[in-house]
């Protein structure tokens, strides 16, 4: 099996103005999601939730700046590393991760022992 990255991106308006039982539900559906990953014989390597990006410190050209280097309607908030067949496998298990305030990206992690980057 190989690992993926799914990374979700949202619009982040969409939990500032979210109320409490919204955000109990998004806990949910992850949850959910997590239990489906292992339905459909894959398998949970890691994953995590980031902080607000107003809490992001970017470091560009050794310059330290507060907050996110770009603007952007969508922002990076989590991801999970999966263990899948193949880049189908991984899709169809990406399509099940919620994002209600965007979409999710599904990529290959690099094997450091067998690949050419």
């Amino acid at each position: 099996m190989t690992q993926y990255a799914i990374l979700i991106y949202e619009d982040p308006a969409l939990y500032e103005t979210m109320p409490p039982e919204g955000w109990g539900a998004v806990v949910d559906a992850h949850s959910t999601f997590i239990k489906q990953v292992s339905e459909l014989g894959g398998s949970m390597a890691g994953g995590g939730a980031l902080a607000p990006v107003t809490t992001a410190t970017t470091i560009k050209g050794g310059a330290v700046t507060d907050g996110p280097f770009l603007e952007s309607k969508e922002t990076f908030g989590g991801y999970y590393v999966v263990e899948a067949r193949d880049l189908d496998h991984a899709v169809e298990i990406g399509k099940l991760c919620p994002a209600p305030g965007g979409g999710v990206e599904v990529r290959p992690l690099v094997d450091p022992a067998t690949s050419p980057f």
